[in-house]
């Protein structure tokens, strides 16, 4: 049973990443002209998903919507006080400003990430009905309404979506 664990925990690693990286791909093709390659890559990281979200379910780690908030907020917690800082130091004593800058988007997110799952888990069936918005650059989180620029990347107004 364990080796079907840690295979389940492998594959599901294995399969989300598989999502993202055909998703930055059709991303990709659409932007260099080529639609029907970037629908081959969503179809795949579709696919992926399924494949992904059954292996996580089976291993058990999609319980109820309260623990789910819990371990989703010390997750964000984790990463913004603790992973992310590491690895900003990394990147800057390596002189790699590519990477210190994605990290230092991602952790600015992810404290938004911790509040916003917090305000949901204080009272389940009182959780206020908000719009929420993503930076299409750097991934910076809003809610309610967008800056005329992203705060931490400074990207435009029209590249900040709202997600449903």
């Amino acid at each position: 049973m364990a080796d079907s664990m840690s295979n389940l925990a492998a594959a599901f690693a294995g399969e989300s990443q598989a999502n993202r990286r055909y998703l930055a791909f059709a991303k990709k093709a659409e932007e260099e002209g080529y639609p029907l390659v970037a629908r081959r890559f969503r179809v795949a990281a579709a696919s992926e998903t399924v494949h992904a979200m059954e292996h996580l379910k089976t291993m058990g780690g999609v319980k109820s919507t309260s623990e789910n908030l819990q371990g989703s907020m010390s997750g964000e917690n984790y990463e913004h006080e603790t992973m992310y800082p590491e690895f900003i130091e990394t990147a800057q004593s390596e002189g790699n400003e590519d990477a210190r800058f994605a990290f230092y988007a991602a952790n600015e997110a992810e404290k938004f990430h911790e509040k916003m799952f917090a305000e949901a888990f204080a009272d389940l069936n009182k959780v206020p009905d908000k719009k929420f918005y993503v930076c299409q650059v750097c991934g910076m989180t809003y809610e309610d309404g967008t800056p005329d620029a992203c705060v931490v990347c400074a990207a435009p107004k029209s590249k900040i979506i709202e997600v449903l």
